[in-house]
């Protein structure tokens, strides 16, 4: 398992173009925008997050918090912070490229689609948000959209990407301030009650969720109907769409989705279940339910962010 290491230092430069040829952007923020670069000493391509200083007036401590964030942690399967510039009105974030694109594109395109292959890409986002629990820190925003492929290889790894919301959880505290994405948010949250990494866990059970069906297991339009139905998480495997998946991913699921933060899965939990650690998830090819129901219910537009190294804030 990868450990901690002190974050990339940073550096001030009189032009970072000295050292880095931009190409094209790669998206745009309120603050900020990500630029696909070339390092002219490498030639390595980068992504860089580019930040004016004076759009982070009142914001940053969130900032901040992302680059504490990314600084503390080193895993295979979670996004890089290279190296930090500063140079004149802006911060440059120099982040590790990830170019496979999107998690619910590649099982669309796919032509094969397992329980199996859910449950391995379930393992690598388990293991490393079991990584930063163990550096006490919370995700707080675990979503598909969040789940980025690190190259367009068949084989390619799954990276965690977006630490804005990120939290280092402080012994013996509590955190208590309401954020995340309301479909993948778990109950304690929307209840305004304290809460810890276990919200976390429950996100990747919302997830686990959708990979193997292709569609949420809370909607509605209205937010207050949605809140309501997470409240009591209130969720069905309904039929025909779950006929074919395993007990055993149901019962996986119910663990992670379950409304008792005290008795919900911790991610070392989850990494033991035999969907995860024996070979109880199934090869049956569930390609085009899935790939159907995602294609209805995750319009491309909402979700699309190709090779997005990191959010755009």
């Amino acid at each position: 398992m990868p450990g901690a290491v002190d974050g990339p230092s940073w550096k001030q430069v009189e032009d970072i173009r000295d050292i880095y040829d931009f190409r094209d952007v790669l998206g745009t923020g309120a603050f900020s925008e990500v630029i696909l670069a070339e390092d002219k000493r490498t030639h390595k391509l980068v992504a860089i997050k580019c930040i004016a200083k004076k759009a982070l007036e009142g914001k940053e401590g969130s900032m901040e918090n992302e680059i504490a964030v990314l600084h503390k942690i080193k895993h295979p399967n979670i996004v890089a912070l290279n190296d930090i510039y500063e140079s004149g009105g802006h911060l440059y974030l120099i982040m590790q490229l990830v170019s496979g694109g999107e998690l619910f594109d590649r099982i669309v395109e796919k032509g094969f689609y397992t329980e199996r292959d859910a449950s391995r890409l379930i393992f690598q986002v388990l293991d490393a948000v079991k990584y930063l629990h163990d550096l006490g820190i919370v995700h707080r925003d675990l979503k598909p959209e969040n789940l980025l492929y690190y190259s367009l290889d068949e084989d390619s790894k799954i990276m965690i990407s977006d630490f804005g919301l990120s939290k280092m959880e402080d012994p013996g505290s509590v955190l208590s301030t309401a954020c995340g994405t309301p479909g993948y948010v778990a109950p304690e949250v929307l209840a305004q009650k304290p809460y810890s990494k276990a919200v976390d866990c429950w996100s990747i059970g919302v997830i686990a969720y959708i990979l193997l069906c292709g569609y949420p297991p809370f909607y509605d339009e209205n937010d207050a109907k949605l809140f309501e139905q997470i409240l009591k998480a209130e969720y069905e495997f309904d039929s025909p769409y779950w006929d074919d998946i395993s007990d055993s991913a149901k019962d996986f699921i119910r663990h992670l989705m379950e409304k008792d933060p005290e008795k919900r899965f911790t991610c070392e939990q989850a990494l033991q279940h035999p969907w995860i650690a024996g070979d109880t998830a199934l090869d049956k090819n569930i390609h085009q339910s899935v790939s159907e129901q995602i294609k209805k219910n995750f319009a491309k537009s909402k979700w699309k962010q190709a090779f997005n190294a990191t959010a755009v804030v």
